[in-house]
């Protein structure tokens, strides 16, 4: 029995002496991981959820996604430990805080806080749908700003800095779904200014695939101007309002975001940075184009059903899944084309070298 007991004290010391080793990368590693666990408590408790883009969960996934390629491409540049000892008041600050993602949903989804951030947006009246959803905005807002919260205490500034996307990411996803809930269909005209133009440019779109459409304008108290796209073909026909939501300005502004930040950090050309953000955005908005024209495709020819999951999930993937590939996109680009201009100069010097003039031999 002695000698078990011994056994299990060396183990113990000897996984102490390994975790002291390695606090540093463990500290690094600890914000990602107290996300991960509420993120899964939440699928858990409510898997649908993650099953919708626009007003669900998904994005919370690409959140970790991102921390984690952040955590990677910045591994030797996050900032060091600033918590000389785990028992200073930085070291609980850090440690309690690790805590409190997971503590906010409990206490949102067991312990009724969601009822009172329901509550307090009807007090205001919001409306029962948007009332509904406004304590999921929020939950991206707390989880930024815990977020920014931990890796400040855990690596300061710079951390923050390494972490910059990841945080604007919840920031902007938190803030539109906000707008939406206060100021529902096309009632926010900033945003709703550019639906107009992607709505011609959808139906253009449509056109070209043998559709005939048409563009009608109705402006309401609830529903602000909203422009409705109708379009058939022998197979049926589909009409829809169409509001910035729809039309990808979400997108837009994770991409503006998320290429600035990218652009920033790179040694790229200021002009060539230029070149890159606009064809970046241009691609992005044409993408928001077409899945407007493909719900009205579906919508013809498979019906409510697919085109339900369309919008929900699969046509919000269309533009994530480009910001995401763009910046890697250039990074491969650039790499390739310094490989083959390296490997032409190494082509034609020898052929230059021929024709250089002899040197006269010393007399």
């Amino acid at each position: 029995m002695q000698d078990i007991v011994q056994a299990v004290k060396e183990k113990f010391s000897s996984l102490v002496v390994t975790i002291k080793k390695n606090r540093v990368n463990m500290i690094k590693l600890l914000p990602l991981i107290s996300f991960i666990i509420p993120v899964a408590i939440l699928y858990f408790i409510d898997p649908p959820y993650f099953e919708k883009t626009w007003q669900g969960r998904t994005y919370e996934l690409f959140f970790v996604w991102l921390c984690l390629l952040e955590l990677i491409l910045n591994w030797e540049e996050v900032g060091a430990s600033r918590i000389g000892k785990l028992k200073s008041v930085r070291g609980i600050a850090f440690a309690t805080f690790l805590l409190m993602p997971t503590m906010y949903v409990i206490a949102a989804n067991f312990f009724g806080l969601n009822a009172m951030i329901y509550d307090l947006a009807m007090s205001f009246n919001v409306g029962e749908h948007w009332a509904l959803l406004i304590p999921l905005s929020t939950e991206y807002l707390v989880f930024m700003g815990l977020f920014v919260v931990i890796v400040l205490l855990g690596q300061g500034t710079r951390g923050v800095r390494n972490y910059s996307i990841s945080i604007l990411f919840l920031g902007i996803i938190g803030g539109l779904y906000t707008i939406d809930n206060l100021f529902p269909w096309g009632r926010f005209t900033p945003f709703q200014a550019i639906v107009p133009t992607t709505t011609t440019l959808a139906a253009n779109v449509l056109n070209l695939m043998g559709y005939q459409t048409s563009i009608s304008t109705q402006v309401s108290a609830e529903y602000g101007q909203l422009p409705y796209l109708y379009a058939q073909n022998s197979k049926g026909s589909a009409a829809f309002g169409i509001a910035w939501p729809c039309a990808g300005v979400e997108s837009l502004l994770i991409y503006t975001v998320t290429i600035l930040l990218f652009l920033s950090k790179s040694a790229i050309p200021r002009l060539q940075r230029a070149v890159y953000f606009v064809v970046g955005a241009l691609v992005t908005y044409f993408i928001n184009i077409l899945r407007i024209a493909t719900i009205f495709v579906i919508q013809i020819n498979e019906g409510d059903l697919a085109r339900q999951r369309f919008h929900d999930y699969y046509g919000q993937l269309y533009s994530i899944v480009w910001i995401v590939s763009y910046p890697l996109i250039i990074i491969g680009s650039r790499t390739v084309w310094t490989k083959v201009r390296n490997w032409r100069t190494a082509q034609t010097k020898p052929m230059l070298d021929q024709f250089q003039p002899s040197q006269p031999s010393p007399a």
